[in-house]
């Protein structure tokens, strides 16, 4: 009888162990205690001082050379696994770099999230929540917060005809947050 005892409590501590590493493994990989953190970011567009070599600006014009932050391409957020609003521009700069520039940004907060441009279709509805990796995208880095304003270096390399969007991506459940097309200015 004894042994039968021992043996209930062993099978009963192991029990209590797996439950436990299950738990903690779940509060791990889904972080739930994110959706009521809000981290806000309150960034500034970068203005460098340098300024581009001059163009014209269309056959027969004299050179310009802009001198503030020109916008050209935007987008307005649509919600996709989470409400997610805000505004989304690519900025060129005055020294010719572009910069990506979240708006007004307001999405939940969520575990490993970062902000991808990519060439995918911006769709309505469960059906456009994981497009974003099917075809190219560059990840810009982990999102600096999920409210606010704030800027990501565009890649000098990253041609930007071949991108249309840009998302919100969590990369742990391979869904996007939020995304937007964009649209030439």
């Amino acid at each position: 009888m004894a042994r039968i005892r021992r043996a209930g409590k062993l099978i009963l501590t192991g029990i209590a162990v797996a439950a436990v590493t299950v738990v903690a493994a779940g509060l791990y990989f889904f972080q739930p205690w994110k959706l009521w953190q809000d981290e806000t970011v309150v960034e500034s567009l970068p203005s460098p001082a340098a300024t581009l070599p001059a163009e014209p600006a269309s056959p027969g014009e004299s050179p310009v050379a802009p001198t503030s932050p020109l916008t050209v391409a935007a987008g307005k957020f649509i919600s996709h696994e989470h409400t997610t609003t805000g505004v989304v521009k690519i900025v060129r700069l005055a020294d010719g770099t572009h910069t990506l520039r979240l708006e007004n940004l307001d999405t939940s907060n969520g575990p490993d999230l970062h902000v991808w441009l990519t060439d995918a279709p911006v769709k309505e509805g469960r059906g456009g929540w994981g497009v974003f990796d099917d075809g190219k995208y560059v990840s810009l880095g982990k999102l600096k917060g999920n409210k606010g304003n704030q800027n990501y270096v565009l890649p000098a390399d990253a041609e930007l005809s071949d991108y249309t969007s840009v998302s919100v991506w969590c990369a742990r459940f391979g869904v996007s947050f939020g995304a937007a097309e964009l649209t030439q200015v």
